[in-house]
């Protein structure tokens, strides 16, 4: 009988191989490569969403585009934390009447607010950047310093003023980036694009966005493509060396087929007839129900203006 080779009869550990000194192993690549992925899983995620039966998914593309522009100008004017809060749940109600998942959504919403609006101001909370009552004392001093144009105090800690000052910058970035959200999740793109005829958007600023948002999917997918390819070409780990010098050469290949697409595109759009204007198409006249909407959500701006 036929003995078995020993390396069959080898099991594997079901645990991806980790990072070894002087290696960068697959799964490191693999963990930008899902990421990437993920980017256009969302892209697609979102037309379905603009396709829900909610409140918001019923608006005019027009209506919401100014929503967005007057709520972001009001959340930006609003110097007090109960107007934010406010405007902070009125905006989870349109989260909950558009059928949208607002567990996903708030979390991806709440982690951007911590990083902007509490990481990024928090030394702005303590009394050695501005003075203000102090509420929590953490450090006592011998006796207060003058360093050059810096004072510090005896008593360090963070100030009431401090406090307020980040939670309404928090609010604020959160109100922004869900009042954005709602929109985008809610309102195909091509729609969103139409839509900013309104402001007068010159053509070209339109053309960009529209050929930007389009490549952003061909760049994921050939990215994604790359990176299996030469998985499947691989026997162990990728040395550092070798992977720095891959990376770099397809960075390179990237660029250079992007720079050589943007010419074939641009020559096929004129041999189609482009003329460096755009004629849009879909967005219709605006009903009833749209104007009503909008007249509602104009009173709610107002309320909260006025607050």
């Amino acid at each position: 009988m036929n003995h078995l080779p020993a390396f069959l009869l080898e099991r594997r550990s079901p645990h991806p191989p980790a990072r070894t000194q002087g290696a960068v192993s697959i799964p490191l690549l693999e963990k930008g490569i899902h990421r990437l992925a993920n980017i256009v899983q969302s892209g697609y995620a979102h037309w379905e969403l603009s396709r829900r039966d909610g409140l918001f998914q019923q608006i005019d593309a027009r209506v919401k585009v100014l929503f967005l522009a007057l709520f972001l100008v009001i959340v930006s004017l609003k110097r007090a934390i109960a107007p934010e809060a406010g405007i902070a749940v009125f905006v989870l109600l349109l989260f909950a009447l558009s059928r949208l998942e607002v567990s996903v959504v708030y979390k991806r919403i709440l982690a951007l607010g911590f990083i902007f609006g509490v990481l990024v101001p928090f030394p702005s909370m303590f009394n050695l950047v501005s003075d203000g009552e102090l509420l929590f004392p953490l450090i006592r001093l011998a006796h207060p310093y003058d360093l050059w144009i810096y004072h510090v105090p005896e008593v360090i800690g963070v100030t009431r003023e401090g406090v307020q000052g980040g939670a309404l910058l928090f609010l604020r970035v959160t109100n922004s980036v869900a009042l954005s959200l709602l929109v985008l999740y809610t309102t195909q793109f091509s729609d969103i694009v139409k839509a900013l005829r309104i402001f007068r958007v010159p053509d070209t600023f339109i053309i960009i966005i529209t050929l930007s948002y389009k490549y952003m999917f061909v760049f994921t997918r050939t990215v994604e493509e790359m990176h299996f390819a030469k998985k499947s070409r691989l026997l162990g780990l990728f040395r550092g060396r070798e992977a720095r010098s891959w990376v770099a050469e397809r960075m390179a290949l990237l660029y250079r087929n992007t720079h050589a697409q943007c010419g074939e595109i641009f020559e096929a759009m004129v041999s189609r007839g482009y003329t460096g204007q755009l004629r849009l198409y879909g967005l219709g006249k605006i009903s009833a129900w749209d104007w009503c909407m909008a007249a509602g959500l104009l009173g709610f701006g107002i309320l909260f203006l006025e607050w």
